[in-house]
């Protein structure tokens, strides 16, 4: 059953879900850690596997969020609207450091380079903003599935794009109204949403958006949004 699910997922794809991500508990401890793929598995997430990701919301300084639409090929929600970039920290020395969040913020940092191309010289650990943890869990189907609790980023700077089409399928900057009208699209069932997008913008952007220049640290240290 494994290997007929993998039938849709390209070479990269594959590649990554060996990769070792952070297993942690549900007050986000370390506990150990395991591969991508076993932390994706439904057959696993049942049995209470969870593991730590991010999510990255990008806005532009006219205050327009970056969306990405996943490409075809991903294992997990393949072709659905999300964020600007999800992903987890890996299981290395850099990516476990935990005051201020250094270690997923350092994950950020690798992954929008990587996926969406953004240039070294542009972006840095010190534009990444850690605002707070969300819990999730949510079937992607039968087989493959997500069950994390992720730090939400957020980026505010004009950045150069070109991201790897091997991970997106496309994407484009939004204002506030135009995530509105996509989510009302989603609940109609005219478009695929992500279940994590979904609650990062009716939980948080949309209360944001009118104060992103003002921009500073939410993180409420003790509370996890979801549990």
């Amino acid at each position: 059953m494994f290997q007929a699910s993998k039938t849709h997922l390209n070479e990269l794809q594959i590649k990554c879900l060996e990769e070792i991500v952070i297993v942690i508990d549900k007050q986000d401890q370390i506990i150990g850690a395991d591969t991508k793929r076993n932390c994706h598995l439904m057959e696993n997430i049942d049995k209470g596997l969870l593991h730590r990701g991010f999510s990255v919301v990008l806005f532009n300084t006219q205050n327009q969020l970056l969306v990405q639409r996943r490409a075809d090929a991903k294992y997990t929600f393949p072709g659905h609207f999300t964020d600007s970039c999800s992903s987890h920290p890996l299981y290395v020395p850099e990516e476990l450091e935990e005051e201020d969040a250094v270690g997923v913020r350092r994950a950020a940092l690798r992954r929008l380079q990587a996926e969406l191309g953004i240039p070294q010289d542009q972006i840095s650990i010190m534009d990444i903003i850690f605002m707070n943890r969300i819990y999730h869990k949510s079937p992607s189907d039968d087989i493959w599935g997500d069950h994390e609790i992720g730090y939400l980023l957020l980026v505010r700077k004009d950045l150069t794009l070109n991201p790897d089409p091997r991970e997106v399928r496309s994407y484009s900057y939004m204002s506030q109204e135009d995530v509105q009208e996509l989510l009302d699209r989603g609940t109609r069932g005219e478009e695929k949403i992500t279940p994590w997008f979904r609650t990062i913008a009716e939980g948080f952007l949309l209360s944001w958006w009118p104060h992103l220049e003002d921009v500073s640290p939410f993180v409420e240290p003790d509370k996890i949004y979801g549990l």
